[in-house]
């Protein structure tokens, strides 16, 4: 019968492997992660089933949180895109979770298998598989969702997690095992139920923020969209109006001409010919994206800061509303930043243009010489408020919904907004 106790430790480590890689959010391509990690874990799992035949399970069992889970936590902390609390709490999730399951197993074999470990192992079987199904069914997306979208409160939550791993370890397996120790059984089984509540306490505590986020986060989409509508519609407004008023612009050349003014008529036409380049498309042709365009550029002419806007784009359809989303958070960002400068240091540029299947945007613009942002890292807001922070996530996400990505860095006094995206327009 300790050929089943031995498998289930094995199949166990196994899982607690899978469980964690489907919450973890590695830092390197899908294909290396599982490369490194899987060639890693192997090797780890190997090492531990070795020392299981060597030296028996209880020892194995005391020692693992020196012979696997402190070599697996360096391992995967250095693989990570999260750190500190998330990854905390995404390595412990997976671990208490796993652990909640063996000790679970472990009463029950005692109680209903008579301690031959027969249910335990068959327990195991159904358990950790179920566990997954379930976590990748309901959890794994709204968990990965929660870690992009909610930046406070991380931190509570993993020392919670942290101290349940530690509470259940030294409760399942020190000074002896559980099943060892009768008077400790009812305890450990009051544990386990209040680790349970807790656990749906912290996740419906991150989904209320996250809930909450998404409000936000669509109210911003809105007015977004209501302001560049609202560009639009003053846009035609002046197109009607210049419509109107075509009628007395051919008149007063006709008289012009008729008095033999030429140069008169000339001068009349390039004015009447620049009025309409204005109304038709200051910065470029598609009506919403300009609208969005001229909108910054009076805010940026407010504060005395220099414009450049190149933008490469026709007639071609586009997705407008992602695109407007990108470039308003990317203006305002901008803007932002401009504002905390002196004035003759206040510069922005755009660029818009096409590199093969994807559009490319680059909003460039100056900002504090000590500010400094990683690329590949999302900075951290320093504005007060719920109503603030969202600006680069929301770019970030626009990118996604249309196939591409975001980039962002601050050096030497200069940030660097890179987007790039798939568009309908392109084959």
């Amino acid at each position: 019968m300790e050929l089943f106790r031995k498998l289930s430790a094995f199949w166990v480590m196994f899982h607690v492997f899978l469980l964690f890689i489907m919450l973890f959010r590695s830092r390197y391509p899908r294909k290396k992660t599982f490369l490194i990690a899987g060639s890693s874990m192997g090797g780890l799992m190997l090492l531990n089933a070795v020392g299981v035949l060597i030296f028996g399970y209880d020892v194995m069992g005391k020692a693992f949180l020196l012979t696997c889970t402190i070599p697996s936590f360096i391992l995967f902390y250095l693989l990570s895109a999260d750190k500190k609390a998330r990854f905390i709490l995404t390595f412990c999730l997976a671990d208490t979770s796993c652990l909640w399951i063996v000790a679970v197993t472990l009463i029950l074999d005692e109680w209903l298998g008579g301690g031959k470990y027969i249910l335990m192992f068959i327990s195991r079987l159904l358990a950790f598989p179920l566990m997954e199904y379930l976590t990748y069914r309901y959890l794994r997306k709204p968990y990965l969702e929660l870690q992009d979208s909610v930046k406070d409160g991380w931190s509570v939550f993993a020392g919670m997690t942290a101290l349940y791993y530690i509470l259940l370890a030294v409760m399942i397996y020190y000074p002896s095992n559980i099943v060892e120790r009768p008077e400790d059984v009812f305890p450990c089984i009051l544990v386990l139920v209040l680790m349970f509540f807790n656990y749906a306490t912290i996740f419906s505590a991150l989904y209320r923020q996250f809930l909450l986020y998404q409000k936000q986060q669509s109210e911003r989409v809105l007015q977004e969209q209501k302001a560049a509508l609202a560009g639009q519609l003053e846009s035609q407004q002046r197109i009607r109006k210049m419509k109107h008023d075509m009628k007395g612009h051919t008149i007063m050349l006709s008289g012009l001409l008729a008095a033999g003014k030429e140069e008169e008529a000339l001068e009349y036409l390039e004015h009447v010919k620049t009025e309409m380049d204005t109304l038709t498309g200051q910065f470029c042709v598609n009506p919403y994206i300009d609208a969005v365009f001229v909108r910054y550029f009076q805010k940026f002419k407010e504060i005395g800061a220099a414009c450049h806007f190149d933008v490469r784009i026709g007639e071609e359809a586009l997705p407008y509303m992602e695109l407007c989303q990108i470039l308003s958070n990317g203006l305002e960002n901008a803007f932002d930043a401009l504002k905390e400068l002196e004035e003759e240091k206040r510069e922005v540029s755009v660029q818009i243009k096409y590199n093969k299947d994807y559009l490319l945007i680059r909003v460039k613009n100056s900002c504090k010489e000590d500010k400094y942002v990683e690329k590949g890292t999302l900075p951290p807001t320093d504005k007060k408020g719920n109503d603030h922070g969202f600006g680069l996530p929301s770019v970030q996400e626009a990118a996604r919904k249309l196939g591409g990505d975001m980039l962002c860095y601050a050096q030497f006094g200069l940030f660097v907004l890179d987007v790039m995206v798939r568009t309908k327009s392109v084959a």
